[in-house]
Order: C-alpha cells, then structure tokens, then sequence
C-alpha cells in the first residue's frame, strides 16, 4: 500500500473528513482491519488564511510548499492538498517535491465527465469561483461552469469562512446555498460542484435541488484507490 500525504489544517473542520473517508475506503475494499497509511502535515489555517486576504499567494506557496517537502522526506508517496482555494498555488508546491500532487480539480472533472455530465454549477470561495484554476479543469474536459452572481458569491464565500472554517453550522445559511442552487438550476446547471471542502457542512445529495458533488468526498476517495495500485 502506498503511502498519502495530505497537507491539512485549511479548514482542519475538512481534513477531519478525509481521513475519515481514506480510511473507510481502504477498509472497505481490504476488510477486517485495514486501514490507510497517511502521513499529516496540519498547518495553521490563520497563517494561511492571513496571506490568503491579501492575496500574497507566494507567501501562501511558501507555507505548502514546506508541508510537502516534509511529506515527502517523511515517506509520502504523492500528496493531497485538502482544500480547493488553495489549489490556485499547486503548481508552485509541485515545483517543491518530486512525488505527485493529485489535483482536486482533476480528479472531480474525471468523476463529472464519467457521470455524462455537461453543464455545472460551481461554489466555493470567492477565489475558487472567480479565478479559473479550477474552472480550467473543467473546461478543459469539455464542462461548461457557471457559477452564482456578485452579490451571492460575496455572501457564500463570507459563510464559509465566519462559519463554517469555525465550524459553525446555521440553517439560515443553509438556506441561502440551497435558494442559490435553485437559481444555477433555473441556468441550466446539471449538478452542483460543492467545490469548498467545508460546504458539505450545510448541503449534500438529500437536501440539494440538483445532484452533488462534493471535493471533499471525491478526492480522498481518489487517493484511497491510488494508494491500493501497488507500487
């Protein structure tokens, strides 16, 4: 079995899930007591989150960079980011190691494109939305994005990191994701990209007007896979 590293910590809330989620995929292909074998490096999420407001994202790429570094010398056989935003950086972290990172971008184009899926709708921070590091993912295997307007792009990236990087859970903000899930539906959308690993806090499969998929569920179950292709 191969070793994951994942470079935690960014919301420690989502790191919490992939190893949960590593975990019960390994034991549920090899049974009785398996379990994953996962290096952590949990990094302090105000530090990021710090440059992350200012957009100092080589400071950012420093910080990652520096995880992966100490996953690789620790034995890691390629490296999970958990977090979307933080992917806007994953070439520069790459740049550090010389084990493969594995892009949550890719990995959940593979999984939507696998599902016949043409058209979906994309939330997450306001960065993961705006900028086109993730988009281009999608894009690039023939899905078109849409994403919300201005204003409710400012509201959900604003309860992702008031709340739910708190941990915080409010049905009232629940609510608002769903009323902007109807709106991207009446746009067309397909399905919906929870692309912020903490957004499965407030929406999944059984509350969400259109069908779900969740970053934080799609990538380590990916990992899981990858570290059963023996060596």
């Amino acid at each position: 079995m191969k070793t994951i590293g994942i470079i935690g910590g960014t919301s420690w809330e989502s790191t919490v899930t992939y190893y949960q989620i590593i975990n019960e995929k390994i034991k549920e292909t090899l049974g009785g007591l398996s379990s994953g074998k996962i290096l952590l490096y949990s990094v302090n999420f105000a530090e990021v989150e710090m440059h992350m407001a200012k957009e100092e994202w080589n400071e950012v790429a420093e910080i990652l960079g520096d995880a992966a570094v100490r996953l690789e010398k620790g034995g890691a056989d390629f490296i999970l980011l958990a977090t979307n935003t933080l992917h806007i950086v994953s070439d520069e972290i790459q740049k550090r190691v010389s084990i493969p990172m594995i892009h949550i971008g890719d990995v959940t184009a593979k999984v939507l494109k696998s599902a016949g899926i043409k058209k979906a709708a994309l939330l997450g921070t306001r960065f993961t939305m705006q900028k086109d590091f993730m988009r281009k993912k999608f894009t690039s295997n023939s899905l078109n994005v849409i994403i919300p307007d201005d204003e409710e792009m400012k509201k959900i990236d604003e309860i992702i990191f008031k709340e739910l990087c708190l941990g915080i859970v409010k049905e009232e903000s629940r609510k608002y994701y769903l009323d902007v899930i109807s709106h991207l539906k009446e746009q067309g959308a397909e399905c919906v990209v929870l692309g912020c690993t903490e957004i499965g806090m407030l929406i999944n499969k059984d509350n969400s007007p259109l069908p779900v998929f969740d970053t934080a569920i799609i990538h380590p179950e990916e990992a899981a896979k990858l570290a059963l292709i023996e060596k």
